[in-house]
């Protein structure tokens, strides 16, 4: 049964999508069975990956509105084990055709459940907004990862998304947990990332992944040549990092 695991935070610029296109390709090279469900209407995992809206008729925005079958939405990709449900623009319009739905926090739940046998880890990658799209993902899923970048304002808005797990969790999806907070962007050489990291690490505790995720060239890069960042560069400082970031949220689970 699959471990569904959202990745999310409303603050844009976090390292979000690398996260959750870094992570799913990093299970998959570590034997476990992948699906990345794109849930931005950015579709930046989708193109990260080397999908263009051009390779696919069915989307997330489909799959949410009911009208297909969640298999008929889903991709192979090139990286090993690795399935995505892409996503383009359309999807900004579900929060509007949602809106009188009954149960409309539900509908990815209703899909994800046929299909969840199938695969080891689903990962969600979420909006950089905390409407009804994540609310969705977030009901969704077992638990949750919040990426933060080592810069100045890094906890800013953390307050508001923790109230809106804390708010599913008693209305929607009592199992949902917080997975953990996840470091990115790091520079050892500025005092700024290292006082970022303190403070996180004081204020959360054993919440933080013990995985650190540097500043990196190639992890910027990848995403313009539309492979991962363990295809693009498999040496590379952030691929390293990614995949001890996965081995330790497969330990965890």
């Amino acid at each position: 049964m699959g471990k569904i695991i959202s990745v999310s935070n409303q603050k844009g610029g976090v390292g979000k999508t690398t996260t959750s296109l870094s992570l799913a390709a990093s299970l998959g090279v570590l034997e476990k069975k992948v699906l990345l469900i794109d849930a931005d209407p950015q579709g930046n995992a989708t193109s990260g990956i080397g999908i263009n809206s051009d390779d696919f008729n069915k989307s997330s925005y489909d799959v949410l509105l009911n009208q297909c079958e969640i298999n008929d939405s889903i991709i192979k990709t090139k990286s090993p084990n690795l399935d995505i449900i892409p996503a383009n623009i359309d999807l900004v319009a579900v929060e509007i055709e949602l809106v009188d739905t009954n149960k409309r926090e539900h509908m990815l739940t209703k899909m994800i459940d046929k299909i969840k046998k199938d695969y080891d880890f689903i990962i969600i990658d979420c909006p950089p907004s905390l409407g009804l799209i994540t609310m969705n993902a977030l009901t969704a899923s077992n638990s949750v990862i919040i990426p933060i970048q080592c810069e100045y304002y890094a906890l800013e808005g953390l307050g508001k998304l923790l109230n809106t797990i804390k708010g599913i969790q008693k209305v929607h999806n009592d199992n949902l947990e917080i997975e953990g907070i996840l470091l990115t962007m790091f520079d050892s050489r500025l005092r700024l990332s290292n006082q970022v990291k303190d403070d996180v690490k004081k204020h959360f505790g054993d919440m933080v992944f013990s995985t650190i995720i540097p500043r990196n060239v190639s992890l910027g890069e990848a995403p313009s040549h539309g492979e991962s960042i363990i295809v693009y560069n498999s040496t590379s400082k952030g691929s390293k990092s990614y995949i001890k970031f996965a081995q330790e949220v497969i330990n965890l689970n």
